[in-house]
């Protein structure tokens, strides 16, 4: 039954009510209450007219009158908008000297102030406030914009020779991400596994770019793309604008989030080259730096890039659950890199002549020598600091 059949009902039934004895308006509301469905109680103070009407409001009665809010309002804007809670605490401070400009106050006004709650504040100061849109508080995360300017590459790599390089980097914290320490950058060409290694401290962005600087240079081919992970040491403006912004300009992409295989070849790199040469140690002195800069540069990398084979994938089939992989024969980077037709005849000579300059079993003995001074470099910075602890403790 709808609302306005009720109350045609109701408007029908209720003369005769009023002017009924007992029995008739017990009659009157058992057939009232039959067709609408109302509780007895309820359509006896529907006959009376006394449906919704209320003796006394609900709730507590208002304690703090309008003469309170332009004051707290006026107290509020001399505090530079204080938060409700700081305000509550300043309030105590600053209602003395506002009497002293303005006059004295009555002592109820005063108290209402004095022992208002926090929650109170918000709500009296609620139509004062700037009122901001939800929408207008939703910024994008840092690097947002920045990232969706550099295109995901997907998919494997389709390059014909060396400058296309993927770069990571790992950090050397000791199973603790808190504090200060040393990373290492790692560069991969694709094509030739040519790797380079760089030290960097706190993996800044300058950082970064100051040591792709010095791999670039240091290259014997040019360098033709620059594939990193969404890290913000490789997502901001420091490095786009290095690479991008340029005469020839090197192709910047990134892989998808969370999909650590899109990098898998200096992933690989992470291990063979990193890891395997200074482990999983803490080295928290910016010292180390140039020391492992030393190691990478003289010893490290030439051992690995003109003396150290390595096999490269060709085949991928799946069959059923597993994968049958087929590898070429191994080489170093140096004779993959001589093959591939990306280095003129000057740049042949000037590796060639550099490979003959150098000798295996000497590096070798120069990265244990190296490894040797960084370590002990290490023991010596960790007693100089412990003597400064105990000194000041």
């Amino acid at each position: 039954m709808s609302q306005r059949t009720k109350k045609e009902l109701l408007e029908h039934w209720r003369p005769k009510y009023r002017q009924g004895g007992r029995g008739r308006k017990q009659q009157i509301l058992d057939e009232f209450c039959e067709l609408t469905g109302h509780d007895r109680k309820h359509a006896i103070k529907l006959m009376n007219g006394q449906a919704g009407r209320r003796r006394n409001p609900p709730g507590r009665k208002r304690r703090y009158g309008e003469d309170v809010v332009p004051l707290l309002k006026a107290l509020w804007e001399r505090t530079d908008q204080l938060g409700s809670k700081h305000l509550v605490a300043a309030l105590p401070e600053w209602l003395p000297y506002y009497e002293e400009r303005t006059g004295s106050f009555d002592s109820a006004l005063r108290e209402q102030l004095l022992t208002m709650s926090a929650a109170t504040v918000d709500r009296l100061l609620a139509p004062y406030r700037v009122q901001t849109e939800s929408w207008r508080r939703r910024m994008p995360k840092p690097g947002t914009i920045l990232r969706a300017q550099i295109p995901v590459r997907t998919g494997p790599w389709q390059v014909e020779g060396p400058g296309w390089m993927e770069v990571d980097t790992v950090p050397h914290c000791g199973g603790s991400m808190a504090g200060n320490f040393l990373w290492s950058l790692t560069f991969t060409d694709i094509h030739t596994g040519w790797t380079c290694g760089r030290a960097i401290w706190n993996c800044g962005q300058h950082g970064v770019v100051e040591a792709v600087q010095e791999v670039e240079a240091s290259l014997p081919f040019p360098l033709l793309g620059f594939d990193s992970d969404n890290g913000h040491e490789f997502i901001n403006h420091h490095l786009r604008r290095y690479l991008v912004d340029r005469p020839r300009a090197v192709d910047f992409t990134r892989s998808r989030a969370y999909h650590k295989n899109d990098n898998a070849h200096v992933e690989q790199k992470n291990w063979t080259h990193v890891r395997q040469l200074l482990g999983y140690e803490r080295l928290e002195h910016p010292e180390l730096v140039e020391a492992v800069n030393d190691l990478y540069r003289t010893a490290w990398d030439p051992l690995k890039n003109f003396f150290i084979p390595s096999v490269k994938l060709t085949h991928k089939q799946r069959i059923g659950s597993r994968y049958r992989k087929k590898y070429d024969a191994p080489q170093t980077p140096f004779r993959r890199l001589m093959t591939s037709g990306g280095l003129n005849r000057k740049a042949k000579k000037t590796l060639m002549d550099y490979k003959r300059s150098i000798n295996p079993l000497i590096l070798k003995e120069q990265v244990e020598t190296n490894l040797r001074k960084i370590w002990a470099l290490v023991q010596k910075l960790d007693k100089k600091e412990m003597s400064k602890w105990e000194q000041t403790g």
